[in-house]
């Protein structure tokens, strides 16, 4: 059926192009976009003003002499109305016209009987011949699989798909926004690095062919903009894609973009502050509201977000203390919970499964997650009067985490001897635990400014918008279709 199509719109092709006509022009001559002709519409038909607009064609219907077909571009639709004493190639057009052409029209503006705005053709010609056929905007793509595949013809056929998108830049120009108008200088840093850091993650390897040496895939943006504020930089932001070897679910992406940022003289107290007025200038500009639905449950941000102890609520809902549980005693747990615990765990992997597996999904309002164990955050300042705790912070929502920040760890001492408990951690089977850079160790020994990080990902886009992470990726990466 398809393999029918196709061919039937191959010999179209060719019959346009052997009586002259150009299937692809390089060109084409538009002076209105759709919505510029229907904001003017009134002046344009008094004036009888000649436009040249083009589209796509949605619709066609041929009445015996008058073909109506609806015409629409990025901006709008609008009605053509193509008349055979008007065109000398009508029959042309009535035998290859297709919904899903791109085509281009000069004419004027009217108004039919029944008060249809419309575009009466005086010339017409092909733009792009369309050679296959594109789902009905009713039914749509229902496989969501090929939806994903497929992203084009979802945007394409479903308005609601193409406005997300339109959000999502928003939301991003939003972010950027509000770093920019708080004092802080965008930055690009490398992709590409010798030793991952910055998070708890499996790298994708790639080779440098020229140097002939292995690179991994950044895994966060963090050490490269610590680097900076060593650098004399004391506000420092960027927007970019990470990259982790991990598995995919509803939360999970491998390939996705972050915003991360770094303050010198700040601390993960006045870090919060600026975060939770940040978020709230963000979702207002990206929602116009600040309440929305996310899995059956209604979020507000406009309200103060209270501060929640991490070892409090932890000890309240998986019944044990932080202060004295021993990583034995963490696998007991997991394992009485029936959760997949390897016996090669660390302590702080235990306390952070049991805390996703118990914890998490319990906070639906947004909260302040605060003051976790040292062992969960090679990275973050300890706290004064309890060195088993970092002064860290999580923004968590709708039972998911949408961002964390803490005070910065810029005691290099301390700094090497967490990463050799992390490195320790390695040895006994943790691919996730974090490498020993000695770059950024050096980088520290010159000294960087107290300061205080925070990183968000696109996930927080996708819990506004209520959709599974992948759904808000505009060309999710999916398995090769022949494997």
């Amino acid at each position: 059926m398809l393999d029918d199509i196709i061919s039937e719109r191959l010999k179209k092709k060719e019959r346009l192009e052997s009586l002259g006509f150009s299937s692809y022009p390089a060109e084409s001559k538009r002076t209105h976009g759709v919505d510029d002709v229907l904001k003017n519409f009134e002046p344009f038909l008094r004036e009888e003003k000649k436009v040249f607009i083009v589209g796509r064609i949605k619709a066609v219907r041929n009445q015996g002499g008058v073909i109506f077909s609806n015409l629409e571009d990025e901006t709008g639709k609008l009605q053509i109305i193509i008349k055979k004493d008007l065109l000398s190639h009508f029959s042309l057009i009535e035998e290859c016209l297709d919904i899903g052409d791109i085509i281009e029209i000069h004419g004027i503006p009217f108004v039919t009987k029944r008060g249809e705005k419309s575009i009466v053709a005086h010339e017409m010609r092909w733009l792009t011949k369309s050679l296959r056929p594109i789902p009905s905007e009713w039914y749509g793509i229902e496989d969501v699989e090929l939806r994903l595949r497929k992203r084009y013809l979802d945007i394409l056929v479903n308005k609601d798909i193409k406005e997300l998108f339109i959000k999502k830049s928003n939301f991003w120009d939003a972010a950027r926004k509000y770093m920019k108008k708080s004092g802080f200088l965008e930055v690009e840093t490398s992709i590409l690095e010798s030793i991952p850091g910055g998070a708890d993650a499996e790298p994708f390897v790639t080779h440098h062919n020229a140097l002939d040496v292995d690179f991994y895939l950044r895994i966060s943006l963090e050490l490269p903009l610590k680097r900076l504020l060593v650098a004399g930089y004391e506000k420092v932001f960027e927007i970019g894609r990470v990259f982790r070897n991990e598995g995919i679910d509803h939360e999970h992406l491998q390939d996705y973009t972050q915003l991360e940022f770094y303050s010198a003289y700040e601390d993960y107290r006045g870090l919060m502050r600026f975060v939770e007025k940040m978020y709230k200038y963000i979702i207002k500009e990206t929602l116009h509201t600040f309440t929305h639905s996310y899995r059956g449950n209604t979020i507000s941000w406009d309200s103060r977000w209270p501060k929640i102890e991490y070892y409090q609520i932890f000890k309240d809902l998986v019944g044990l203390d932080l202060k004295k549980a021993t990583r034995e005693e963490l696998l007991e747990e997991a394992r009485r919970r029936k959760f997949d615990a390897a016996s090669n765990l660390g302590r702080g992997r235990l306390i952070d499964l049991l805390y996703k597996k118990v914890v998490r999904h319990t906070l639906i309002s947004p909260v302040f997650l605060v003051n976790p164990p040292s062992d969960i955050e090679p990275l973050a300042k300890r706290m004064k009067k309890s060195s088993d705790r970092v002064e860290r912070f999580q923004v968590v929502a709708g039972g998911t985490e949408l961002g964390k920040g803490f005070s910065e760890n810029n005691d290099p001492i301390d700094q090497r001897e967490r990463f050799k408990e992390q490195m320790s951690l390695r040895e006994l089977g943790d691919p996730e635990a974090q490498r020993l850079d000695e770059d950024f160790l050096e980088a520290l020994e010159y000294g960087m400014p107290p300061a205080a990080g925070y990183g968000f990902s696109e996930r927080l886009f996708s819990v506004l918008m209520d959709k599974p992470v992948r759904e808000s990726v505009i060309f999710p990466l999916m398995r090769p279709k022949n494997e």
